[in-house]
């Protein structure tokens, strides 16, 4: 006994000295168990004190939670076990935000559930079928509700049309048609059967009801961007990162489905309700007739707007000629009706106003001795005979232009195809919807207007309209306006007879006339003289001088004239914008030839730079040859020769100058045995781009 007596001293002095030691460590704040907080109970509930008790800590409620702890608890039970009771797929949890739709759909609006169960019966056989068709759950026919309220013809804000509500690229993607006329989105049958492959292509994705219908409202990608960043794979996890009216989705369709399942609970059925039924329905087969609705209703004896209402997906009251093959749709018991007149009968009469014949406007009858006082209908009359006599009297003027179609060919741009016309890049683009920088491409269709063909010897006769008209090719250029030096030939003296008294006038006759076009070409366009090279002189025959006819000087001039001109051009000055290739296919020569007369080292010419345009000739050959010793024979030979084959080039460097829309492909095609590595190598580039104005060294 002893020793148990000294034992608990020691220990009851032990704890007194460890006392002071442990009032140093800090323990956690112990929590008293709440009221329930135990051991869990079979059915795993979880009871929540009650805003006004005492024992209750002070939160912040929202509404959906509010409205939770403001309904009755017996209602709250009885909601939830009703819909713990659904035997569906679809969606039915049970939480507050859930409570809280019910509490709006069966209480707050009692009147837009009133105006869907009206419509109730006459489109949900019609989704239980295809549902079943398409082996779905049936119960995803109240989607329906939540998206349009069974409304056919319902839009949304953004777009989104019928029963089913299809954006436009959904529509088009499940083969919905949509014109000016017919929108099959509001067709209940097609909407339908597209929703039901829609909703089964998106359980194949996600294989969850509730991310279905969240994907159907915000988009499939929307939903699967959402799983990415969140590493969630359930509704009400990814709950947060929802926008509202998605979060609200889900619950609205198990609130809906509830509401509808369990309106007799809640009185919502009411006899003062017009409640629709499905009917069996007749259709009448279009092949393109113009067809008017409203006259198609009166014929059956309904009001104007009852065949739209069984054709909701018309976009108008009537179908145009020619429009595609189309069924209307009316009760099969009204069709007695359209068996007592022939089809042809029914068409004619159905005709719309537009495509009715115009009735001649009727004439006020004329005495005799009375004029017929004036009215509006009769000046009407007068001045649309007079516009008509006068149009009738007007000579038919003859098209000042003709359309030409130019096929782009590979390297073309639209600089060179505005040179080659002799239009302006502008123009090119006006006509043909071009945007500015944008390159052509090969086999692109251009349409280029020119002035038109006359049977007149000059080419470029156009009338000129008092009024703009519009911007046609310009004429050609004489060779005086692209700096050509003009260099006349002698002309051989020919044996003739003595001239007689009237071969002045003959002479003078045969000189072309100005044509009245050339005279208004002349008086818009300023005249600019031609350069002329001194001519060489040339012997005469001893015949009596006989009055020329006088020297062309203005673009009016005849063309054969411009034409002996041009032919005759030997030299020419380098202007602004000109380039070799250009200036070689004016002239009808190579870019070669150009380069062996001129003895030019490259391609690039400068302004005011002189070429020669014809081959040397055997003077200026050997001239070129003894200042030149060096240079081969052969290649002095061919490029003397005025032929059109191309030259051999010499063993040098070659530069090329990059125009727009030039590429190092195209640049590589245009000379012989280049390719693009080899551009890329000779000029040291790191990629293909160039810029217009750049050197290329294409040969060396």
């Amino acid at each position: 006994m002893k020793k148990t007596l000294r034992a608990s001293a020691l220990l009851l002095l032990a704890t007194a000295f460890a006392r002071p030691a442990a009032a140093q460590i800090v323990d956690p704040p112990v929590v008293l168990p709440e009221a329930g907080a135990g051991e869990p109970d079979t059915v795993r509930v979880r009871l929540e004190l009650q805003p006004d008790s005492l024992v209750a800590e002070p939160v912040q409620i929202d509404s959906v939670r509010l409205a939770w702890l403001q309904a009755p608890p017996e209602a709250r039970d009885l909601i939830c076990d009703r819909v713990g009771c659904f035997d569906t797929e679809v969606p039915h949890a049970m939480n507050n935000t859930v409570l809280a739709h019910i509490n709006y759909f069966t209480l707050r609006n009692r009147h837009y559930m009133q105006r869907v169960l009206e419509r109730e019966n006459l489109y949900f056989p019609l989704f239980e079928k295809y549902l079943t068709k398409y082996n779905l759950p049936p119960d995803l026919k109240y989607l329906a509700v939540v998206e349009s309220a069974l409304i056919p013809t319902a839009k949304s804000r953004v777009g989104a049309t019928g029963l089913w509500q299809f954006m436009g690229p959904t529509a088009g993607d499940l083969r919905l048609r949509r014109d000016e006329w017919v929108d099959e989105r509001m067709d209940p049958e097609k909407a339908t059967e597209a929703a039901c492959k829609h909703l089964r292509y998106l359980y194949g994705v996600f294989h969850d009801w509730e991310l279905v219908l969240a994907a159907y409202n915000w988009g499939a990608g929307n939903i699967q961007r959402v799983m990415r960043k969140s590493g969630k794979r359930n509704f009400w996890d990814m709950y947060p990162y929802m926008p509202k009216e998605t979060r609200n989705y889900v619950p609205s369709f198990t609130a809906i489905m509830y509401a509808m399942k369990y309106a007799q609970q809640h009185q919502l059925h009411s006899p003062d309700l017009k409640y629709q039924y499905a009917q069996p329905m007749d259709t009448l087969r279009l092949n393109g007739q113009p067809f008017d609705m409203m006259r198609l209703s009166q014929a059956l004896g309904l009001d104007s707007a009852a065949i739209g209402r069984y054709n909701p997906e018309l976009k108008r009251s009537y179908l145009p000629l020619g429009y595609r093959s189309y069924a209307v749709q009316f009760p099969a018991s009204l069709r007695p009706v359209l068996q007592e007149v022939d089809r042809s009968t029914l068409f004619t009469y159905c005709l719309p106003q537009s495509a009715l014949p115009t009735p001649i406007a009727p004439l006020p009858p004329r005495l005799e001795g009375v004029e017929p006082f004036p009215t509006a209908l009769m000046a009407a009359t007068e001045s649309r005979r007079s516009s008509t006599t006068a149009v009738a009297a007007a000579p038919a003027e003859a098209p000042r232009t003709r359309r030409k179609v130019h096929t782009v060919k590979r390297g073309q741009t639209l600089a060179e195809l505005a040179e080659w016309y002799g239009v302006s890049q502008t123009q090119l683009r006006r006509w043909n919807n071009l945007t500015k920088g944008r390159a052509l491409k090969p086999k692109q269709q251009l349409v280029v207007f020119l002035p038109a063909k006359d049977d007149a010897p000059a080419p470029n006769n156009v009338a000129v309209r008092p009024t703009a008209a519009p911007a046609v090719a310009a004429a050609p250029r004489t060779p005086a306006e692209m700096g050509v030096k003009v260099t006349k030939q002698p002309v051989r003296p020919v044996s003739k007879p003595e001239p007689t008294e009237s071969e002045p006038e003959t002479v003078a006759a045969a000189a072309p006339a100005p044509t009245p076009a050339a005279e208004m070409r002349k008086s818009v366009r300023p005249t600019r003289p031609v350069a002329a090279a001194p001519a060489k002189e040339a012997t005469k025959a001893p015949e009596p001088e006989t009055p020329a006819a006088p020297e062309p000087t203005t673009i009016a001039s005849a063309p054969n004239t411009v034409q002996a001109q041009q032919d005759a051009a030997t030299e020419y000055v380098i202007r602004k914008g000109d380039y070799l290739t250009k200036l070689a296919r004016e002239r009808g020569v190579s870019v070669e030839q150009l380069v062996a007369w001129n003895n030019l080292k490259s391609e690039v010419v400068a302004s005011g730079q002189k070429l020669r345009l014809t081959p040397p000739t055997e003077a200026e050959a050997a001239a070129s040859e003894d200042e030149k010793p060096a240079a081969p024979e052969k290649a002095t030979a061919r490029a003397a020769k005025p032929d059109g084959r191309k030259l051999p080039l010499p063993v040098q460097q070659r530069v090329h100058v990059v125009q727009p829309g030039d590429t190092l492909y195209n640049i590589s095609r245009r000379y012989q045995g280049l390719t693009v590595e080899q551009l890329r190598k000779l000029n040291h580039l790191k990629s293909d781009e160039v810029k217009p104005g750049q050197k290329l060294i294409v040969a060396s």
